[in-house]
């Protein structure tokens, strides 16, 4: 059995082993932060994304709130759609991100003449002075009638995840020859493609298969201008 001295002995040295841990982490030089490096940017810069963090460099890297940054990341960066923050001991504070990618772009309604990019969520997260190459534009066209109807009952952000369901679910040769998709209302979404030819999709709902009906339908009939898969079981094409 230890006697009283090799106790306190002992507790002696548990303290004085917790106090120097606790002056290493947060009083001593060896591990503040001295560099902050970035990951994944596409778009942003490091610089943006860096000064956007707002890491304290010089503080102990222990006393760093990642959760802290990561909210302050999203909050002025909404390109950023995820970010991982982790401790690189012993100096430094690692930034990976994950950017978001437009699927569809739309007209600014508030800027003339810029276009807001839209991610595969369906959130309106960026505006542009200029329409990303490759990427369909958006044009919801609820203006008279049932079309009106549809947007009061549904809103412009579900009419907007509806045709985000529908672009995604695009073959990679036809989501490359969309140029416009058009909502009129929940039921009646159509593409526009290259060559003056028109898709009827109508609604998001079975998607894949309108997506296999609308492949059948090109190779049988490459010259028609007019294809309805809206009821993919029973599709049809015509040249006007």
């Amino acid at each position: 059995m230890p006697s009283v001295r090799t106790l306190v002995v002992t507790g002696v040295l548990l303290v004085l082993a917790a106090a120097a841990a606790v002056w290493l982490l947060y009083g001593s030089s060896w591990l503040r932060v001295e560099r902050v490096t970035t990951s994944g940017t596409g778009v942003l810069t490091p610089a943006e994304v860096r000064e956007a963090a707002g890491v304290p460099v010089g503080a102990p890297l222990v006393s760093v709130d990642t959760d802290a940054v990561e909210d302050r990341l999203r909050q002025k960066l909404p390109r950023i759609d995820s970010v991982d923050v982790v401790r690189s001991w012993p100096h430094g504070i690692s930034l990976k991100v994950t950017e978001r990618k437009p699927v569809l772009v739309t007209e600014d309604a508030r800027n003339s003449g810029k276009f807001l990019e839209i991610d595969r969520k369906g959130v309106r997260y960026a505006t542009v002075d200029k329409a990303p190459r490759g990427v369909p534009r958006l044009e919801l066209a609820p203006d008279t009638g049932g079309a009106a109807a549809s947007l009061r009952r549904f809103g412009t952000d579900r009419l907007v995840r509806e045709a985000v369901r529908v672009a995604g679910r695009l073959p990679a040769r036809i989501a490359g020859d969309t140029r416009a998709l058009k909502v009129r209302s929940y039921d009646a979404i159509s593409l526009e493609l290259g060559g003056g030819r028109v898709v009827a999709w109508g609604s998001s709902e079975k998607s894949d298969a309108k997506a296999r009906a609308l492949v059948a339908l090109m190779k049988a009939a490459p010259k028609a201008r007019h294809f309805d898969v809206s009821v993919p079981t029973a599709p049809a094409s015509s040249a006007s």
